[in-house]
Formats: structure tokens, sequence, C-alpha cells
């Protein structure tokens, strides 16, 4: 199988060395001195890593036979490609890359389906699933130990346990729904029965609205996981 593990850059000085945007959360293997990587445009390559080295936070890589600024510029947008064993699995247990992911079943722990994983999207914070439902539609699991319990990649499946709302938004408008009649009930019984009916029904509102509100903290505050995708 062929993982896109970079796109290179910029030329960088005048002896032959490009940055390099790293794709690969294993770039100490996939773009060691000595790794030879198929191209894309294919007329590009292979091309064969003989030096690398970080400066400024970035990635330069110089490939063997590109010996000037002209011929580094040459190389500019081109992706970098990596022949990977699909049975290969990253040094953590707990990771994975995305080939392996994509096209998981994403069921609860009852067995419900719930979707397919079509795409794993990388973002600064964290990693989501992007899972399409039967009916066509999307919705994004963060891949957080606290949401995506188990992943059997025996089993083709993931189980992930929601919090409310996450995956059924009727549960959050139900929420809306019993907030704005607790409120109405604090009216009628501030009018009818005094102050004593208007609290009893205030305390429902405010901790149905409090409920509400906690899941959608505990759904946006989840860590990243899934470190060793390759993107």
């Amino acid at each position: 199988m062929q993982l896109v593990v970079a796109r290179i850059g910029r030329a960088h000085g005048i002896k032959g060395e490009v940055t390099v945007e790293v794709r690969t959360d294993e770039p100490e293997v996939r773009l060691a001195p000595g790794a030879v990587l198929a191209t894309d445009p294919p007329s590009a390559g292979p091309l064969t890593i003989e030096t690398g080295r970080v400066h400024s936070g970035r990635l330069l890589l110089r490939f063997a036979g590109v010996r000037d600024r002209n011929a580094a510029e040459a190389l500019r947008n081109t992706l970098l490609i990596a022949d990977v064993d699909p049975d290969e699995r990253p040094e953590e247990p707990d990771e994975y890359y995305d080939h392996q992911l994509v096209d998981l079943d994403v069921v609860l722990a009852d067995g419900t389906e719930v979707g397919r994983i079509t795409e794993v999207s990388h973002l600064p914070y964290q990693d989501l699933f992007v899972v399409e439902r039967a009916d066509g539609s999307e919705v994004l699991i963060p891949f957080v130990e606290e949401i995506v319990t188990e992943v059997d990649l025996d089993a083709q499946r993931a189980v992930i346990v929601p919090p409310p709302g996450l995956i059924d938004d009727r549960a959050v408008i139900a929420s809306a729904r019993e907030a704005e009649a607790g409120k109405a009930a604090a009216d009628h019984g501030t009018a009818a029965d005094g102050t004593a009916g208007g609290e009893t029904a205030n305390g429902t509102g405010a901790d149905e609205g409090a409920r509400g509100d906690g899941s959608g903290r505990d759904a946006a505050d989840g860590r990243a996981a899934g470190d060793g995708d390759d993107r």
C-alpha cells in the first residue's frame, strides 16, 4: 500500500536542500536517509533521501543527484510516497494508520450501527472520525479514549460511547424543550401558587440546562489520540 508521507516545499540554500511538509507521524522512519520514495508526479522520482536535518523547526532533505538550487526548486510541490505493508502497525498499541481506520463500521456498545468511517481528519487539537450514516449524513466522532472505547481491526469495527447529543442532536433539542417547559411551569406556579411552585420548576429547568451544557463541554474537551496515523 502506498501512503503520502510528505510534500516538497521550496528550495533551501544553494546546495540542493528542500523544505518538506511532513504528512506522517513517523518521519524518523519514513523520511530517514536511505529511504527510496515514489513521487507524484511519477516523472520526478523515485527519490532517494541522502541527508535530513531540522532547521528552524522545519525538516530539510537532500536527495541523491539533486545538487543545486535549480534542481531542488524543480521538485517543489512534489508528493513523496512510501510503500507500506497493509498489515504494519505503529509501535504504540493504541495507534493506527489512517488506512486501517477508514471503512471500519462504527457501532454503539450494544451493537447499534452508527455508520462507516470515510476519513480521519487531523486537527491541531485532536483527530476526528468522519462517519457516514445510512441516510448519507455525516457525523464527526472525536478519536479519544473516552468516546472510542474499542478499535477491532479483525472485526473491522470501532465501538463508541458517545455523550448525549454527539450523534443525535434530538437529545439536545429535547433538553432545550424541557428547560423551556420548566420555565413555563415556573411562571405558572408563581402566578397561581406563590413562590414555592416557581422554585421547584426553575430548579428542574436549570438542571436540564446544565446537563445539556455539560455534554457539549465533554465532547469538546477530549484530547487527541491516534498520533501514529499517517496523514
